[in-house]
């Protein structure tokens, strides 16, 4: 791992959504039970099977949760980005890691000790009630994905994956950017890296996007998705 360029945690945790009504006072207690971790690409965070001690929160860079089948294929769980967190739920239920951390990118992250949450709990059941309100978010978030694994083709899938950030948005036209190579983004929406490819091809003839490598142009927003349906 990288050498540490030091960081001031307490201005990190400070400006996470979790702990951002806290007093300063609190966070500091917080930040005692904290400590950095510099990681290069390619990086294990922990292993399937590993005793949590924490959660981690990503302070730049980018990590995959993934686990592997017996036969050794790969199934990413998510792509986590820069001032998200996880491990929050397997760290309470103090069961084994169900999945591998691995950094994508060089990457720096906290990891903040379950005791220090767990001191905390106890004296602000505000701090818990956020817990648990982002926790409830994930399992809408894994039950939208189930959803979309059984009931949607792997076309759906793509076309809702690239106008996920889209949906408030009255634009017309727009460019996303792949957070990650195409494999990583295939296996997140279940499906084979040439499936990907594939309907990616499919759209790019039908004029209905504009792959440039990993920037891919949207020229009319509504038509795409209404070849969704």
């Amino acid at each position: 791992m990288p050498p540490s360029q030091g960081v001031n945690i307490e201005a990190l945790l400070s400006r996470v959504p979790l702990f951002n009504d806290l007093e300063a006072d609190e966070v500091a207690r917080i930040a005692r039970g904290t400590r950095e971790i510099n990681a290069l690409r390619g990086d294990i965070l922990f292993h399937k099977g590993d005793s949590p001690t924490g959660f981690y929160l990503i302070v730049y860079g980018q990590v995959k949760l993934a686990f592997t089948s017996s036969q050794g294929g790969e199934k990413v769980v998510d792509i986590l980005n820069q001032g998200q967190t996880f491990g929050e739920a397997v760290m309470f239920m103090d069961k084994p890691c169900m999945v591998y951390a691995q950094a994508l990118s060089d990457s720096q992250l906290l990891h903040i000790s379950k005791n220090a949450i767990i001191d905390e709990l106890e004296r602000d059941p505000k701090l818990g009630r956020k817990m648990i309100a982002g926790l409830s978010m994930r399992l809408h978030h894994l039950l939208i994905d189930v959803e979309s694994y059984s009931l949607h083709s792997g076309r759906q899938r793509i076309i809702g994956y690239l106008l996920r950030d889209n949906v408030k948005s009255d634009a017309k036209s727009l460019t996303v950017t792949l957070p990650t190579n195409k494999g990583l983004i295939a296996s997140r929406l279940n499906l084979t890296q040439e499936h990907f490819s594939r309907i990616l091809h499919e759209l790019s003839d039908k004029g209905l996007i504009v792959v440039e490598g990993r920037k891919i142009g949207i020229p009319d927003v509504e038509k795409l998705r209404c070849h969704e349906i």
